[in-house]
């Protein structure tokens, strides 16, 4: 009975395999004829935006492509360090102050998918992300052949945060079951990453865009749900291959970054305590449970506990292999990561309790 106890991690262990192995990817040397906008949100990026806009300048496989950058606000440079980079593909737009009633990156998406006017598709890239010469069209070539309206490359995670960013993949290869979302309906299910997002335009304006989203403090996920609420499709990929996103460069950075959006990952406290208790019972108590388990003389239930933790583990290994991350050693610490994750969560929601969420100088 003891190792029938294990079906838990078995189970979840085996669908991240299992997700990891249908796992879309855009294709290398894609061309596509469509007209193609991409589209860069900018507030305060002077340090990061050179190697991000100088790969958009370097794409290929699109003819009809167009590149908007917003600099919405910035007080740090950010577009004179634009400016320099400009080629003739380059639009570079003035932000307009924030409505009441939204937040800065929907009303910075808002304005440059209404720049981009005569786009069949967009493509949403942030500051952090390197793209591959071929990745936009690539990732277009996939939109369209998998017949989606929505379409959500996650770039290979690069950077600070070894322990916690390598969560994001394995949290949606373990517990979402990818290709039932992406034929549900449900708005409920469903899943996007807005470092690098691809969106045909018409289903874009019929999902009623980030209008339809303005006060979303998880806007890509928002937009994401608006596509199926609207008759739409949504698909996930791995982008590890031609994408790089370094979304945080200290442990401070990447903190205040999760705290703002954590709480509402989970639609309630009550929720939130549901999910952090469940992890932390999977994946931290096995290999903390082990040594007072072996010390104590239960020889049995510490080698269970050890099982359990390495079936967790091995979850970590393929979540990495398949999204680009670091096998070896970081899946050792996943009893840590949880641990980390675990406290973000309750920093989010204490930070919000006390009104002390902010990004990029705005309040949450």
């Amino acid at each position: 009975m003891r190792w029938l106890a294990l079906l838990p991690w078995v189970a979840l262990t085996g669908h991240t395999l299992v997700n990891a192995a249908l796992l879309r990817r855009p294709v290398r040397g894609a061309t596509v004829t469509e007209r193609v906008a991409v589209l860069l949100p900018l507030r305060d990026e002077a340090d990061r935006v050179t190697p991000c806009l100088q790969a958009l300048l370097g794409q290929r496989g699109v003819p009809s492509l167009s590149i908007f950058v917003l600099d919405d606000g910035s007080t740090d440079g950010t577009a004179q360090v634009v400016r320099s980079l400009e080629g003739d593909r380059v639009t570079l737009l003035t932000g307009s102050a924030l409505p009441e009633g939204w937040l800065g990156k929907p009303n910075a998406c808002a304005q440059l998918a209404a720049a981009a006017s005569d786009a069949d598709v967009l493509v949403f890239v942030d500051a952090d992300v390197v793209l591959a010469p071929d990745a936009v069209a690539g990732g277009v070539a996939l939109l369209r052949s998998a017949q989606v309206t929505l379409l959500s490359p996650y770039p290979r995670i690069v950077g600070a945060g070894r322990l916690v960013q390598p969560l994001l993949q394995w949290s949606w290869l373990t517990f979402l079951p990818v290709r039932i979302m992406e034929r549900s309906s449900r708005p409920s299910l469903a899943a996007a990453g807005g470092q690098w997002l691809v969106v045909d335009r018409a289903g874009y304006d019929q999902a009623g865009g980030h209008e339809a989203v303005r006060d979303d403090v998880l806007e890509d996920i928002g937009l994401a749900r608006m596509v199926k609420r609207s008759g739409g499709r949504i698909a996930l990929a791995d982008g590890s291959r031609l994408a790089d996103c370094q979304m945080y460069s200290s442990w401070r950075e990447l903190a205040d970054g999760y705290s703002k959006s954590l709480w509402a990952s989970f639609g309630s406290p009550v929720g939130a305590g549901v999910v952090v208790a469940l992890l932390l019972a999977l994946y931290a108590f096995p290999a903390v449970a082990a040594v007072p388990l072996l010390a104590a003389g239960w020889g049995g239930a510490a080698l269970w506990a050890l099982t359990a933790y390495g079936i967790g583990v091995l979850g970590r290994v393929i979540a990495a292999a398949a999204t680009g991350g670091r096998t070896w050693p970081d899946p050792l610490a996943q009893p840590v990561s949880i641990v980390l994750f675990a406290w973000l969560v309750v920093r989010s929601f204490a930070r919000r309790r006390a009104g002390l969420l902010t990004w990029r100088g705005r309040a949450v």
